[in-house]
C-alpha cells in the first residue's frame, strides 16, 4: 500500500512546508549581506564587485528561468516543480562554500535564483487553489513571511555561524537546508486540485492568438503592479544588501551586533507582513479597494521611516534601531495583498506566469540592479563624501519607494473593474 500523503484538503500543512522552503531559500539569498565584509577582505573585492555578486548572479539566472518555469507551473504538476527547483537551487548554493574567487562565487549565487524561479510562482499558484478569496491575502502573508523569516535567520544564525565557523560553512549550511526540506515536500505534500474559472477557459481559447505575457501586461492592474513591485524591490534589495555594511561603517558596530539589530528589524518585518494580510482581508470585505490601498499606505509610511533612518548622524543607535524596525514593519505591506490581487484578477491558467513576471521585475530591477547601483554610486560618491558615500547611495535607492507608491495607486484605480469582471469558479 502506498504511504499516504498530506492531501489537498490539508492546506495548513502545505502552507507550512512552502513557507519554510521560502524561508531557507531567502536565507541563502540574503546570506552575503551578512558576509559582505569577510568575503570582501578575503577576495579583495570592490563595492561594485560585491554588488555584482549579491545581485547579478541571481538576476541573470532568474531572468532566464523565471517566466518559463512560471508557465510550466501553469501547465504541469506544481508540487514536483517546487521540490526539484528548491532542492537543486539549495545544492548549487551550498557549492558556494568551495568558491575560489569572484566568478565562482557569483555562479553559485544562481542557485537561489533557480530555487525562487521554480518555487515561488508555483507555491503561490498552489495556495490560490487551497484558500478561498476571503482568506487569500492572509495565506499569502504567511508565505511571504517566509522571506522575512529567512532574512532573520541570515542575520542572526548567519552572523553567528560566520563569527564562529567562517563564511564558507555558513553558505553550505544555508544551501543544504533547502535540499533536505525539498525532499520532505516531495514525499509528504500532494498536488492541489486546480480551480478553473470561466475567465480562465476563455484565456486558454485565446492563448494561440495572444501570448500569456502580452495578455498579462496588457491589463492595467497587472502592468502597474509589476512596475510598482520593481520599484519597491529596487529600494528593498538595495537596503537589505548594504544595511549591515552601513551599520558597520557609519555607526561603528561589530558584525555580530549589526546582525542582532537587523534581526530585530527582520522580526518586525514578519509581524508587519502577517498583519498586512489579515488587515487586507478584513478591510477588503468592506471596500475592495483596500486590497491595493493597504500597499499604498504601507509604502508611504516605510518611505518616511527609511529616509529618516538614513539621515541620522553617526552613533545615533537608539533612533536608528527604532526607525529601522518601523521601516521593516511597513515595507512588506505590499506583498501579500498584491499576490492575492493577482490571483483574483488573472485567469487561473496564467496565475503562476503573472507571479513570475512580478518576481522577474523584482529580480532584474531589484536584486540585479539594486545592489550593483548602490555599490557603483557609493564608489562614485566616495571622492566627495568619503565614508558617507554608502549612506547617500542608499538614500537614493530608498527614494524609489515614491514611484512605487504612484504605480500601486494607478493599479488601485483599475482594480475594482478588473475584480468585478472575474466570474465564480468551478473545479476542474
Amino acid at each position: 500500500m502506498t504511504k499516504p500523503h498530506a492531501s489537498a484538503s490539508s492546506p495548513g500543512y502545505t502552507l507550512l512546508i512552502l513557507t519554510l522552503l521560502a524561508a531557507l531559500a531567502f536565507m541563502d539569498r540574503q546570506i552575503l549581506a551578512v558576509l559582505i565584509q569577510p568575503v570582501k577582505l578575503e577576495f579583495g573585492l570592490s563595492d561594485l564587485q560585491i554588488g555584482l555578486v549579491t545581485g547579478l548572479g541571481f538576476a541573470l539566472t532568474f531572468g532566464l528561468l523565471g517566466v518559463p518555469l512560471g508557465r510550466l507551473a501553469d501547465r504541469r504538476e506544481r508540487r514536483s516543480l517546487v521540490a526539484w527547483c528548491r532542492g537543486a537551487g539549495g545544492l548549487l548554493a551550498a557549492l558556494g562554500g568551495a568558491s575560489g574567487g569572484f566568478w565562482s562565487l557569483m555562479f553559485t549565487r544562481g542557485g537561489g535564483a533557480l530555487s525562487d524561479a521554480g518555487g515561488t510562482p508555483a507555491s503561490m499558484s498552489m495556495l490560490a487553489d487551497l484558500y478561498p478569496p476571503a482568506q487569500r491575502s492572509r495565506a499569502m502573508s504567511v508565505l511571504s513571511a517566509g522571506s522575512s523569516l529567512g532574512a532573520l535567520m541570515a542575520l542572526v544564525l548567519g552572523a553567528w555561524l560566520a563569527q564562529h565557523h567562517g563564511w564558507r560553512v555558513t553558505v553550505v549550511v544555508a544551501g543544504s537546508g533547502s535540499l533536505l526540506l525539498a525532499l520532505l515536500l516531495h514525499w509528504s505534500v500532494r498536488e492541489p486540485l486546480r480551480v478553473v474559472t470561466a475567465q480562465a477557459s476563455q484565456a486558454a481559447a485565446d492563448a494561440p492568438q495572444r501570448g500569456a505575457m502580452a495578455a498579462i501586461w496588457a491589463e492595467p492592474v497587472t502592468r502597474w503592479l509589476i512596475v510598482g513591485a520593481a520599484c519597491t524591490l529596487l529600494a528593498a534589495y538595495s537596503f537589505g544588501a548594504w544595511n549591515i555594511a552601513l551599520m558597520v561603517r557609519h555607526h561603528g558596530l561589530s558584525l555580530q551586533d549589526a546582525g542582532w539589530i537587523s534581526g530585530a528589524a527582520a522580526l518586525s518585518s514578519i509581524v508587519g507582513g502577517l498583519i498586512s494580510g489579515s488587515l487586507t482581508d478584513r478591510l477588503a470585505r468592506r471596500d475592495l479597494r483596500w486590497q491595493l490601498g493597504v500597499p499604498v499606505l504601507g509604502l508611504g509610511l516605510a518611505l518616511l521611516c527609511g529616509l529618516a533612518y538614513l539621515l541620522l548622524p553617526a552613533g545615533a543607535l537608539l533612533p536608528a534601531t527604532l526607525l529601522m524596525v518601523v521601516f521593516s514593519f511597513f515595507l512588506p505591506w505590499w506583498v501579500a495583498p498584491t499576490y492575492a490581487a493577482l490571483s483574483l484578477v488573472v485567469p487561473s491558467q496564467r496565475r503562476a506566469t503573472a507571479n513570475a513576471m512580478v518576481l522577474l521585475a523584482g529580480a532584474i530591477v531589484g536584486n540585479g540592479m539594486g545592489p550593483v547601483l548602490t555599490g557603483w554610486l557609493s564608489d562614485v560618491l566616495s571622492a566627495r563624501l568619503g565614508g558617507d558615500s554608502l549612506r547617500y547611495a542608499m538614500l537614493g535607492m530608498v527614494s524609489m519607494l515614491l514611484p512605487a507608491m504612484l504605480a500601486f495607486a494607478r493599479a488601485l484605480r483599475a482594480y475594482p473593474a478588473a475584480h468585478r469582471s472575474a466570474l465564480h469558479p468551478v473545479v476542474a
